[in-house]
């Protein structure tokens, strides 16, 4: 403990962190940019070649030459710290799948040393690291004497810019006092503020908490959303007025689905993991099940009002405004997009889309013939091409004045238009 308490004080430490995607790879960097020596580990040699050649695929932050990632997992024996950034998506069932996790915890084993910490930041369900890490190391290693473990959640917001993975603050916890201890040495060398927890069970409780409440929030405004079409209510309308309220209402808006690694996927970790304990969490799981039926009830009103302009859905064409799950980025992990245009295919409608950010899709786990779309030119002759426009991922690129004035049919389910134009325009659909 004492060596590597050293190593970090005098910031002589050799840093590995395992998976380099939108967790992985901005957290690399920011220690990188406080002067410490990191190398990425991940399976996929597409990406390692793109980060020695200096290409940050993630965002637009460069990449410094003293960065160098590899697929060669003995390395894993020369780091002073392990950070575990891996994948922990849903099986088709909505059930947990750590699989990721488990296999990266076999494939390091080999490699761990006494001396080490390792730091788990994918998000789980309390006891992840308890479980896959702690009881699969223990018979080599005594945890918080000759090797440290340490769960702290990753805070990713990308394209956020006035909070970037430095400046927020990073919740800590460890297996013993001693490894929280040393994990709070390490982490104070690129974060500003620490959150020290009692457990790694309380660290991974918190991650999911944290989301599990947006996703509440925003599975009741999309129910608010379907209610008010119900009632001839402008949803976007509504909202705005309620959020002059000082006290006792914070806005979330409604939109076409949820994408992104987190807001999807959490809440069905704490719903598992509160049943292998007895408890049927209705409320988590009804909020899920709210966000997840939105895409399904966006492509319905686009097919009922199709139908109500008498389009014939064989013969329609739609251009589908961004694919990203949120605006100004680049990311499209479960973007509610890939869902909208699968929905709409299976009406016979044919679907395209523009989206500055994502010139090429790229085929997902779940969407696997999505690599032939490719972004197309926002022009007149373009829009004019479809039957209808839909606003899927409100980019502050796009030129939506272009959009409202030559599209013969827009559907606005991100409220980009207000009140006042769906009522002053017949060509203007909020959904």
């Amino acid at each position: 403990m004492d060596n590597l308490k050293n190593k970090i004080k005098k910031k002589k430490l050799q840093i590995g962190i395992i998976g380099l995607g939108y967790v992985g790879l901005p957290l690399a960097l920011n220690f990188v940019n406080k002067g410490l020596n990191v190398i990425g580990f991940d399976i996929d040699k597409n990406k390692t070649k793109k980060i020695n050649s200096g290409i940050n695929y993630v965002n637009a932050s460069p990449i410094s030459k003293k960065f160098t990632a590899t697929d060669n997992f003995k390395k894993i024996q020369i780091c002073d710290v392990v950070i575990i950034c891996v994948p922990t998506p849903l099986k088709k069932n909505q059930l947990p799948d750590i699989s990721y996790l488990i296999q990266t915890v076999r494939t390091i084993k080999p490699y761990l040393k006494c001396g080490q910490l390792i730091c788990l930041e994918s998000t789980s369900y309390p006891g992840t690291t308890e479980e896959q890490i702690v009881s699969k190391i223990k018979n080599r290693f005594t945890v918080g004497k000759n090797i440290f473990v340490c769960f702290s959640p990753e805070r990713e917001d990308p394209g956020n810019k006035k909070f970037k993975n430095k400046n927020v603050p990073k919740v800590i916890s460890g297996h013993t006092n001693n490894c929280l201890k040393l994990g709070k040495m390490f982490y104070s060398l690129a974060f500003t503020t620490l959150v020290p927890v009692s457990s790694t069970r309380t660290a991974e409780f918190t991650k999911l908490l944290e989301n599990i409440y947006r996703s509440v929030n925003i599975g009741l405004v999309n129910e608010m959303k379907i209610i008010s079409k119900l009632m001839n209510v402008n949803i976007h309308e509504a909202i705005k007025a309620a959020s002059t309220k000082p006290f006792g209402f914070k806005a979330f808006i409604p939109g076409p689905g949820m994408g992104g690694h987190c807001i999807p996927i959490d809440p069905f970790y704490m719903s598992w993991k509160a049943k292998t304990l007895g408890y049927n969490s209705k409320f988590i799981n009804q909020a899920g099940k709210i966000n997840t039926f939105m895409p399904k009830w966006t492509v319905l009103q686009i097919v009922k009002n199709l139908k109500k302009k008498k389009i014939n859905l064989k013969k329609c064409r739609v251009l589908i405004i961004g694919v990203a799950y949120k605006k100004n980025i680049k990311d499209d992990r479960e973007s509610p997009a890939y869902e909208i245009i699968n929905l709409l295919k299976k009406q016979n409608i044919k679907a395209l889309y523009h989206d500055p950010f994502i010139l090429n899709i790229k085929n997902t786990r779940k969407f696997k013939n999505l690599n032939k779309y490719k972004s197309i030119k926002l022009n007149e002759k373009n829009l004019k091409n479809f039957d209808a426009t839909i606003i899927v991922t409100d980019h502050d690129k796009v030129n939506y004045s272009k959009i409202k004035r030559y599209s013969k049919l827009i559907f606005d389910c991100r409220g980009k238009f207000n009140f006042k134009d769906e009522r002053n325009y017949q060509n203007i659909i909020s959904i």
